[in-house]
């Protein structure tokens, strides 16, 4: 297949690459990735498209908009349409209103492959490539229960309701509760706009049910930074009760308290991936591969983080991605016909 031997040299190389362009000199393709704001995830996930361009030579637009707003990301893509852009790589602000945008696009020849969260089913993405946020705000519950010794209250902090992700997360975390009688959600909160914002409201909980709570599961990146700021302290004081802790993504600030013992975990996400990966399926498509229609939607996988793989966690998330990489000819797409 095309893309394996550039790809296992990519790997010693770079860490983590791939192409689809193996054996191939460089082509102009008019691809675009379009992120909706500034956002700690959002820097990861441009690194995975960065790596892409250093893998392949392929050059990638990016753009960053200005709010987490469908209306401004319509604004922003749909001159990038008009100025010849086949190809884009984009993160929806609203799931449904989202298709509306993909739909134009496709209409006028452009391949969509959504990165980071789904739109509502049917699109005309032609993939989403995505954590499955349920699944892992599932698996983080699981491990906050098991740290809390399979019983207790949980403070569920949750991000930004508008965002189609929180929704999903929230289910999930409310899945795993379910399935223990001794464990409840005592409380939830949202509304995480900033770390300011989450530190804020996470302490104003925190300080009004502190012998109720036992534990804390955040399911964004902006309140588990917040939250491990606060737990490192309260949980470092020798009087204190410790509260468990379980958030998602790997901020230095959260990696740092995992390796101090001060919280439990964290959930690595694969926003490289989601750069690199969409990024190549635009490349295949628009060298005329056809998307398999069964495999719209692309796990790309999470890693528990603990105090004993807390500095080799990346070499796990890279083989998620490695794997995937290695399966697009073969499980997500159809060669040319």
């Amino acid at each position: 297949m095309r893309l394996l031997l550039i790809w296992a040299i990519a790997l010693v190389a770079a860490g983590c690459g791939g192409s689809g362009e193996s054996g191939d000199e460089p082509t102009e393709k008019k691809i675009v990735w379009y992120a909706l704001m500034v956002h700690p995830y959002v820097e990861e996930v441009q690194k995975g498209v960065i790596g892409y361009e250093r893998d392949t030579g392929i050059k990638i637009k990016r753009q960053i908009g200005q709010s987490w707003t469908q209306d401004n990301e319509n604004a922003n893509v749909e001159p990038l349409a008009a100025q010849g852009y086949k190809g884009f790589s984009l993160y929806p602000a609203d799931a449904s209103a989202a298709n509306g945008l993909y739909e134009e696009l496709v209409q006028n020849g452009a391949y969509v492959v959504s990165y980071g969260a789904p739109t509502t089913l049917p699109t005309p993405a032609s993939f989403c490539v995505a954590t499955d946020v349920k699944q892992a705000a599932m698996e983080a519950t699981e491990a906050l229960i098991g740290f809390m010794g399979g019983k207790g209250n949980i403070l569920n902090v949750l991000e930004l309701v508008e965002d189609p992700n929180t929704i999903l997360r929230k289910e999930g975390v409310e899945a795993a509760v379910a399935k223990y009688p001794e464990v409840q959600i005592v409380q939830e909160i949202a509304g995480m706009e900033s770390i300011e914002t989450s530190t804020a409201k996470i302490q104003d909980a925190l300080s009004a049910r502190i012998e109720e709570i036992d534990g804390v599961i955040c399911t964004g990146y902006t309140p588990t930074v917040a939250a491990a700021t606060i737990l490192s302290e309260w949980n470092q004081t020798p009087d204190n009760k410790r509260i468990h802790f379980v958030g998602i993504d790997t901020d230095p600030v959260v990696l740092d308290a995992i390796r101090e013992g001060a919280i439990d975990a964290t959930i690595s996400q694969n926003p490289y991936g989601h750069g690199y990966i969409t990024c190549a399926l635009l490349s295949y498509l628009l060298d005329g591969w056809q998307a398999n229609p069964d495999r719209y939607f692309i796990n790309s996988g999470t890693v528990l983080v603990t105090k004993d793989n807390v500095d080799t966690f990346e070499d796990e998330v890279r083989a998620i991605t490695a794997r995937i990489m290695g399966e697009l000819e073969a499980k997500y797409l159809s060669p040319p016909r």
